[in-house]
């Protein structure tokens, strides 16, 4: 309706989410179109100040000097901004018809409302689960499975690929003696570059094959002594909200890709996770027992209680 447009992201010190992060979700969001933040705090409502209207006026010609024939919005006082601009006011469904939601109303249950959040500001309202664990427990299965029931994606552990197209030697059974503290790096930036591109494709609660801990623990096994560089990576970095450690209780599968098979081993690299956990202070719970179906439901049950606040279980599942 118009040759050019200006969106007008306002914000102030009282608001739950930083006004810097809102412009960069718009600015990506609408890569086309003039994005101008205006972080400050003026009056809010016409009630909050005798010179409401016009501290609005100087300050969107501000940030806008050239002249403005339309204001475009959803609230009443459209009406009254665009007459103060001296531009003509275009009210976009006041009533709520076409889109029956408020901003408030999301922030309130982002999950609920996840189709009605730009894909560039999902990330922030998104919640992560995790599993660690020995080989063999089932991460990936159950990572799969828990997608599926919370309609959302699961990020893929990139470990063995690496280790099928990169480590094994000619007879294609190198058993994890050619691995160096480079290789476990890059697996680590991989994961991490893995889960931020698809944290915007999936639902409210992103779920995650391995991470960096994981990595570290392997690295440990695989190496003999700490990667100082992995040990650096977790310090800073963004880990979960929640995590599933799976207990060894099931039967190690050698697939021509194992080598972690030892009872002993198997219980350190359990071990070491739940201590890493705690040391870190992150919320965990233990998956336990035999039956698979036992552990898919004990999975499930931790889930939808570690993530209830954020309203998780409001997602429909199958």
């Amino acid at each position: 309706m118009v040759d050019e447009l200006t969106v007008l992201v306002c914000s102030t010190d009282l608001e739950p989410i930083p006004g810097k992060l809102r412009f960069e979700w718009m600015r990506e969001a609408l890569p086309h179109i003039n994005i101008a933040h205006m972080h400050r705090d003026i009056p809010q409502e016409p009630d909050d100040h005798p010179d409401f209207w016009s501290i609005w006026r100087r300050a969107i010609h501000e940030f806008h000097p050239a002249p403005i024939d339309t204001v475009f919005g959803s609230e009443p006082y459209v009406s009254r901004l665009a007459k103060e601009l001296d531009a003509t006011p275009l009210l976009i469904d006041p009533e709520r018809v076409i889109f029956p939601v408020s901003g408030s109303t999301i922030r309130e249950n982002p999950a609920k409302y996840w189709n009605d959040l730009t894909v560039t500001s999902r990330p922030y309202f998104q919640k992560r689960l995790c599993l660690l664990g020995p080989e063999s427990t089932g991460k990936s299965r159950l990572a799969d499975t828990l997608a599926a029931h919370f309609g959302t994606l699961a990020m893929p552990e990139y470990g063995r690929r690496y280790d099928i197209d990169h480590m094994q030697g000619e007879d294609g059974n190198a058993k994890g003696q050619n691995w160096t503290e480079a290789d476990l790096v890059l697996l680590a930036n991989t994961h991490i570059a893995m889960r931020e591109a698809m944290a915007p494709e999936a639902g409210a609660l992103l779920i995650e094959d391995t991470d960096i801990i994981q990595t570290a623990i392997w690295a440990e096994f695989l190496l003999g002594v700490r990667s100082p560089a992995l040990e650096e990576m977790i310090a800073g970095a963004d880990l979960a909200n929640h995590y599933l450690v799976l207990s060894a209780d099931v039967q190690w599968i050698d697939d021509g890709v194992r080598y972690a098979g030892d009872a002993a081993v198997r219980r350190w690299f359990f071990d070491d996770a739940i201590a890493r956990l705690q040391k870190l202070g992150l919320s965990y719970d233990v998956i336990e027992g035999t039956d698979w179906a036992v552990r898919t439901a004990q999975a499930i049950d931790f889930a939808v209680r570690a993530f209830e606040r954020s309203q998780v279980t409001v997602l429909a599942s199958k």
